[in-house]
């Protein structure tokens, strides 16, 4: 405890700015600043694309959240969730060469957090949603989507669906099975249960089932507006997690520790797949997973094979999405991003996805990612 105190104290924070011009002589202050820097400023003015020649907008993103889901200490508020945007902006410069800036809102009203954003957005050329409830969350980021021309990217919902997804393009792939014959069981309806379920589907899966604290998301129960798409996605009936687990093939748990019995490991079919995702204890540990008889096991611990890493998926995404000058983030960039990270490994049961700090993969997502949007003819950039 006293270490990481220590590591966020020492400066304090972890980030800071750095000028990349010189400033030395009287010349280099008339050319950043007044007369020079009014120059820029007209041809901006007149051709507002360069921005992104003659400011930071290029390599910048904003790193952005109202504090209401910040890892798993919930609602904290915006200012204790500073430390975790300071994280993300290192790791965004670190592996993508990107400049992050955490900006933190005190506003939880969706329509009024959407109007600061769209009014502080442009200094930046993408926008990385973060640490945002749901189902705020959904309505803040289609809202944005719709109103910027900008990337605007939901990491909590997409880069866990990515990065989910590439794990088990090789786990189906090790038991030479398809997607569209996998019966799928989501456990959870936040944001990251509500992204993979509609990455899934829209990639082919024809059998999922997802449950909330209550059971099986069917309609035939009073749900809000983003549950009742999934029930109409899914077209189940209601019940447990253990009428959904039998005969299930697969289990991907977004949702609360300790929830997996083992005994429901031996209702699903034979090798199952199991991605038990809560953070840091997970739905079923591993070891009693693959004592139940789990062949294929992921979790979001560090300290376990296969873990699910949004740093595998996000940096990748924001520099090939930044490079390209994408206007978005389409659904055929995310399944883009989730295929080259399962590329990057030669996949193994206790191997399904490379080592979440392997530069290369940031590479391959960011190049998979930029060709997938100039394909589109989503970009404004060769």
């Amino acid at each position: 405890m006293e270490k990481a105190l220590g590591y966020h104290s020492e400066k304090p924070g972890k980030i800071g700015t750095v000028a990349l011009t010189p400033l030395s002589t009287k010349e280099d202050l008339s050319l950043a600043y007044t007369p020079g820097v009014a120059l820029p400023c007209e041809e901006i003015a007149q051709h507002p694309s360069l921005a992104y020649t003659y400011t930071l907008k290029a390599r910048t993103v904003a790193i952005i959240t109202d504090g209401t889901a910040v890892l798993g200490l919930g609602d904290i508020g915006p200012l204790a969730s500073l430390p975790v945007m300071e994280g993300k902006a290192v790791l965004v410069k670190q592996l993508a060469g990107l400049d992050a800036f955490p900006l933190p809102i005190a506003e939880k009203d969706p329509q009024a957090f959407i109007d600061i954003v769209k009014k502080v957005s442009a200094s930046f050329g993408a926008i990385n949603l973060e640490d945002i409830a749901a189902p705020a969350c959904f309505e803040i980021e289609e809202t944005l989507k719709k109103s910027l021309d900008i990337p605007v990217f939901h990491d909590d919902q997409h880069g866990t669906a990515i990065v989910v997804y590439a794990a088990l393009l090789n786990a189906l792939s090790l038991k030479n099975v398809s997607l569209q014959d996998t019966r799928i069981v989501v456990s959870g309806a936040g944001a990251a249960g509500v992204a993979i379920t509609k990455l899934l589907k829209k990639e082919g899966a024809r059998d999922i089932t997802v449950l909330d604290s209550k059971g099986i998301i069917s309609e035939e129960r009073e749900l809000p507006a983003y549950k009742q798409e999934l029930a109409r996605m899914t077209q189940k009936q209601p019940g447990t997690l253990q009428d959904a687990l039998t005969g299930a093939d697969v289990f991907i748990g977004v949702s609360r520790p300790q929830s997996f019995p083992e005994e429901y490991v031996r209702l699903m079919n034979a090798r199952p797949i199991i991605f038990a995702l809560a953070n840091p204890t997970p739905e079923i540990h591993p070891d009693v997973a693959r004592r139940g008889g789990a062949a294929f096991i992921a979790t979001g611990r560090s300290d376990y094979p296969n873990q699910i890493n949004n740093i595998l998926a996000f940096p990748g995404i924001l520099k090939g999405a930044m490079a390209t000058r994408a206007t978005d983030v389409t659904h055929e960039m995310k399944v883009a991003a989730a295929r080259a990270i399962a590329a990057c490994v030669t996949p193994t049961p206790d191997h399904l996805l490379p080592d979440p700090l392997d530069n290369t993969v940031t590479e391959e997502v960011a190049r998979a990612v930029a060709r997938t949007a100039r394909e589109q003819g989503v970009t404004r950039a060769a």
